[in-house]
């Protein structure tokens, strides 16, 4: 297992832990090299006053909470890319000049190769197209992820690396993070049934149910992270400033709908021509 090499490349910090932590937790404890791209400094998230003692400012506090998260979770090598968070789709940070929406794909891209020819993963994952819920982050990091994906191998692309002394290196697999979307069409339902908007749902009320529940993509791969629940639980617990000690009913309702100690992810390249494919291994031979 030691030669096992997995690079994560997501958005905000806390983007490891609520999405995937099981599944670091359990690579990492048999073995594999995991390592993280983080590429914004998580600004704009909501942040109560409680939270803020000892910090100067939300990014501090935030990338305190992934620096911990990373400690519990074991990450060979944590790498931030230090863009400004672009908020939810339709606010004014998405305007701002240091988001990571506003930065071209290209150079997004070209920092993802670097850490690709650094650290040589077999693996390599990030969001699906439409970003898991939509946030704008997500969706260009799912862009640049899969641009790095294609370029990496390619001698001629980004030759600065090269001549650096970097060396092209090709991932074997490029997953997407999924979501079982059969749970989120039942929070719909239930949310309707109770006389509530499933558009506003979240912490902030700006997260669309109904368009998740739209954007479905295939589960190729099942990890079960049952034994490394209490791992995933101390990097989720990280990221306090992000978590809402006393959710409503509702979120309550919803969120032990996704209490099963399973991830999924769809094999996005090589593509899969059987959609009905099932593994459970993300370094699987087949």
């Amino acid at each position: 297992m030691a030669d096992r090499t997995m690079l994560i490349a997501m958005a905000h910090p806390d983007d490891e832990s609520f999405g995937m932590a099981g599944t670091i937790a359990r690579y990492v404890a048999e073995g594999a090299a995991v390592h993280l791209i983080c590429a914004t400094n998580g600004d704009v998230g909501t942040v109560d006053e409680a939270f803020m003692e000892g910090y100067a400012t939300v990014a501090d506090r935030r990338l305190a909470e992934l620096q911990c998260a990373a400690d519990a979770l074991g990450f060979a090598s944590v790498t931030t890319l230090g863009y400004r968070d672009s908020g939810m789709r339709g606010s004014p940070d998405n305007e701002h000049p240091d988001s990571l929406v506003s930065a071209p794909v290209d150079e997004v891209a070209g920092r993802i190769v670097q850490v690709i020819r650094e650290t040589r993963p077999e693996v390599l994952i990030t969001f699906d197209p439409f970003g898991g819920y939509g946030h704008p982050d997500h969706i260009a990091m799912h862009e640049a992820a899969v641009r790095a994906y294609r370029l990496s191998g390619d001698p001629d692309a980004y030759p600065q690396q090269i001549n650096n002394g970097l060396k092209p290196h090709q991932p074997g697999r490029l997953y997407y993070q999924t979501f079982p979307h059969f749970f989120f069409k039942a929070a719909v339902a239930i949310m309707r049934l109770l006389g509530r908007d499933p558009s506003k749902f979240g912490r902030n009320n700006d997260i669309d149910l109904t368009e998740i529940a739209d954007n479905t993509y295939p589960i190729h791969v099942r990890i079960n992270y049952r034994p490394y629940k209490k791992v995933a639980a101390r990097a989720r617990d990280c990221h306090a400033s992000q978590l809402n000690p006393d959710p409503p009913f509702l979120q309550r309702l919803v969120q032990n709908l996704f209490s099963r100690p399973v991830d999924t992810f769809m094999q996005a390249e090589p593509p899969v021509e059987n959609g009905r494919v099932r593994h459970t291994d993300l370094f699987h031979g087949g």
